[in-house]
């Protein structure tokens, strides 16, 4: 790479950039004046456009090295069992990572009473299936308690930042949004427009087809994995060696595996077909995003747990492959997310330090590597894919953790270890984010929810097939069907009512909100009061001038 950026120049050394724009190789010397006074003139819509048409290659600000020493010393670099400094981590990449990592932080917490409690279950009696019906009761109001106490805690922090009452302004168009330029109705702003027919077609005639082949070929994917049980059980059954019982758990651990590859496949072509439907929001982008990469996983890595309880019924098989699938798949993710880039990134740092030493340029050196060790850092894609791995984890606790109890322990486990190595990666792997504001978690409130909602489905299900249960009724299972969905039925309300019963914001927020509201209006009504006495006033005076000689 060549030195050229003016930044270096030795008489302008004072001279530090917070943003580093990157432009491509042949771009012309009057599209950078060009740029540079729309930079200078604050237009951001030009950066947009070159974005889009593939003149401006990455735009990103860089790391304050002083300020993010300072977060890096309160955060993960001792290794201690402390609460996260979520407020600095807010005032470095702003409300909407700092928001993850206070979820990331509540959830584990959370999950504490949980493992606790399955501890014992797991020690004691693992097929006397009447004592798990108290774990799953518990589990239904325990899922149903943390998602509104996160409520509160989210209103507070976000109060705390001023941005729980932040209005959704009026979006800009994506980058790689195209069309044929015209007239914006609403904002009377030249941009390109897109027909939404165009949209519909392209999603229903092209991306929901390929979404349904992709679950079919999962399916598929499943019913292979079953073959290999079935062969496994099999050789073991033959020979009964010690060699055999390992190799029961190889067919689990090669499905965790290929459903890890299966979903990193997916999403890029999931981003691809999203993109290709041509959104002009972002959040319209990210939502059909969701949904398409929600319905996937959730399929994928939960279709063969509910084959096994509720087909093939058997609880041994359950078990083994909850536990594998939860343990290979968090595993890879550690992995995969944070220690391999971390360690490439170090690599990469040894080659740029030693480019820096074989330039002998009268420049700041320390600036110029800095840029050029950031440039090549990974971007980050925002905090999507953190909170799905936290939603497929909660799947496997509130759906069969009264099978396997030691499910929420082993996330446990995992989260403490996922705090560190997500600080790890924000602050030494990927570029620094654009801040973004935010008031929530968004659409994953939802997902949450949802989810918490098939767990009672789930769970009644299995209570109901519990031999115990099936004994109270030996002759008729019409009665026992009956009495499980209004069980269900009955919990169902019963979360319903929690869920209304626990405010979504606390009362002494509840209570300053009140007041900045009445505030308002009371500097509204002065104000109105103001105006009608000037004008009164100016009314008067134009009266005396007409009444006078």
């Amino acid at each position: 790479m060549k030195v050229t950026l003016s930044a270096l120049d030795t008489h302008e050394s004072s001279f530090t950039p917070l943003v580093v724009i990157e432009l491509a190789q042949d771009v012309k010397e009057e599209t950078k004046e060009w740029l540079k006074n729309r930079i200078i003139t604050k237009k951001k819509d030009g950066v947009r456009r070159l974005l889009t048409s593939g003149i401006v290659v990455q735009v990103f600000p860089l790391h304050d090295n002083e300020a993010l020493k300072k977060l890096e010393d309160t955060w993960y670099t001792r290794f201690t069992l402390k609460f996260q400094p979520i407020d600095r981590i807010r005032g470095y990449f702003g409300e909407t990572i700092a928001l993850y990592f206070g979820f990331l932080e509540y959830f584990t917490f959370a999950l504490i009473p949980m493992a606790i409690i399955g501890l014992p279950y797991y020690l004691f009696a693992w097929e006397d299936y009447d004592k798990y019906v108290i774990f799953a009761s518990f589990n239904l109001i325990w899922s149903t308690v943390i998602l509104e106490v996160w409520k509160r805690g989210c209103a507070s922090m976000t109060y705390r930042w001023g941005t729980l009452v932040m209005k959704r302004k009026f979006e800009e168009p994506r980058p790689g949004y195209h069309g044929v330029l015209g007239i914006n109705p609403v904002t009377g702003r030249e941009e390109p427009l897109y027909p939404s027919y165009k949209r519909q077609l392209r999603i229903y005639l092209v991306s929901l087809p390929f979404v349904c082949l992709c679950l079919y070929f999962s399916l598929f994917v499943m019913m292979i994995y079953f073959d290999m049980e079935a062969w496994a059980l099999g050789l073991h059954e033959d020979s009964g060696s010690e060699w055999t019982s390992i190799l029961l758990y190889v067919p689990s651990i090669i499905y965790a595996i290929v459903i890890e590859i299966m979903n990193r496949l997916y999403r890029y072509a999931a981003e691809f077909l999203t993109s290709w439907e041509n959104h002009r929001l972002e959040s319209a982008y990210q939502n059909h995003l969701i949904l398409k990469v929600l319905v996937f996983n959730f399929l994928n890595c939960f279709a063969s747990l509910f084959y096994i309880a509720f087909v093939l019924r058997d609880m041994k098989l359950l078990r083994q492959s909850l536990a594998t699938l939860l343990i290979t798949s968090q595993i890879l993710n550690q992995i995969v997310e944070s220690l391999l880039p971390y360690w490439l990134q170090k690599k990469h740092h040894v080659r740029v330090k030693k480019k820096v030493e074989a330039l002998k340029a009268d420049i700041d050196a320390t600036l110029y590597e800095q840029v050029v060790l950031e440039k090549e850092m990974g971007t980050y894609l925002g905090t999507f894919d953190d909170y799905l791995e936290l939603f497929l984890q909660f799947g496997y606790v509130s759906l069969f953790s009264c099978v396997y109890p030691l499910a929420a322990a082993f996330a446990v486990l995992n989260n403490l270890t996922e705090v560190n190595s997500d600080a790890l990666k924000m602050c030494r792997v990927l570029k620094r984010p654009f801040s973004e504001p935010s008031a929530s978690i968004g659409v994953w409130q939802l997902a949450f929810e949802t989810m918490s909602v098939i767990s009672v489905v789930t769970n009644c299900a299995l209570i109901g097939m519990s031999p115990q249960v099936n004994a109270l009724f030996p002759e008729s299972k019409t009665d026992l069907i009956l009495i499980v969905v209004a069980v269900e039925h009955m919990l169902l309300a019963l979360k319903f009512i929690l869920a209304f019963a626990i405010p979504d914001k606390p009362r002494h927020i509840q209570m300053k909100l009140a007041r900045l509201e009445f505030e308002s209006l009371e500097a509204l009504k002065q104000q109105q009061m103001k105006l009608t006495a000037e004008n009164l006033k100016e009314e008067c005076r134009e009266g005396g001038k007409e009444k006078a000689p």
